[in-house]
């Protein structure tokens, strides 16, 4: 059974009287296996907002379908399958982490035993155990957001639909929620997360969506935005720039980013994997450090190259 499953989706908004109407998405599929790691991108306006209410049953479709495990999306049994996580998460400034967490048990139809036995685990999770009887109105947005996604794993959901997850978030706070995802899939957990972090999504995606005014340009793993014949590849080295030149000369145009001394990236394109091992062999053998290797476009670039819009429409438009 798929995770997640949409079929031809689309969504019309109208106006009052009908006089203007704006189509959100257009003839949307696309399907995720359990247990994988999904990232929804796409530039403002391009329909992820409206993709992500009408999988929570938040709006219907205006034609096609959406299911979740099985289940038409918006129906009780789908909700309770699913954990939530806003970008913006609003918790009434009364409430403890612990009284915001039996709180949201209840919604899931869990009583204050079964909210209260899991809570602690949750807590120290996400690293808020010393916060836990601490009014949210002393808690920072990292820690909302902290809390927030103890509350989506609460009720233990095959599926987690997160909104920026790492919003307000320093790098330390960013990689313990990485690892809580890396974990929550290791359990069999499907994460569907919509976010403006390439960076990010770079390494923790097992798929990629974009989304552009409301079509979906791409979905597929991320070596799948490969463009031609030839393969990207990026080296980080180390070592004397002299050498590494001197290796990388038989391949044609080479893009060089210096980092500090005697630290650089590269980038090339190389036919095929044969040429990749040579190329290896011959820094090697040039005493240059090979401290980290990538294939392919990233995501950056293949990204912009999806939606951004052609130059003549760049400018002098009616927008």
């Amino acid at each position: 059974m798929l995770a997640i499953e949409v079929e031809q989706l689309s969504k019309t908004y109208c106006s009052p009287l009908g006089l203007r109407r704006h189509r959100a998405l257009k003839s949307i599929s696309l399907a995720v296996e359990p247990g994988q790691i999904v990232s929804l991108l796409g530039p403002n306006g391009a329909g992820k907002t409206t993709l992500v209410k009408i999988l929570l049953g938040l709006l219907r479709p205006s034609v096609g379908a959406a299911r979740i495990a099985g289940e038409l999306a918006g129906s009780i049994r789908s909700r309770l399958r699913v954990g939530y996580l806003p970008e913006n998460l609003l918790i009434e400034s009364h409430h403890t982490a612990d009284s915001a967490l039996i709180y949201w048990g209840r919604l899931h139809q869990l009583s204050r035993k079964q909210s209260r036995s899991r809570r602690a685990e949750l807590l120290e999770n996400v690293g808020l155990t010393k916060w836990a009887y601490v009014p949210v109105r002393q808690f920072s947005k990292g820690m909302r957001q902290r809390l927030g996604l103890a509350g989506a794993l609460l009720h233990d959901p095959e599926i987690l639909i997160l909104d920026e997850p790492t919003d307000g978030l320093d790098p330390a706070g960013r990689k313990e929620v990485r690892d809580l995802l890396f974990a929550a899939k290791n359990r069999g957990k499907t994460i569907f997360l919509n976010s403006h972090l390439l960076q990010e999504v770079e390494q923790i995606s097992d798929q990629i969506a974009i989304l552009d005014r409301g079509e979906l340009k791409f979905f597929g793993t991320q070596s799948a935005l490969q463009v031609g014949d030839t393969l990207k590849v990026e080296f980080e080295l180390r070592g004397a720039e002299t050498e590494a030149r001197a290796a990388l000369d038989l391949y044609g145009e080479v893009f060089w980013q210096p980092l500090s001394a005697g630290h650089y990236r590269v980038r090339l394109d190389l036919a095929n994997q044969a040429a990749i091992d040579q190329c290896i062999d011959g820094l090697r053998a040039g005493g240059i450090s090979i401290v980290g290797l990538k294939y392919g476009d990233s995501l950056e670039s293949a990204f912009l190259r999806l939606v951004q819009p052609p130059a003549s429409n760049v400018s002098g438009g009616d927008g």
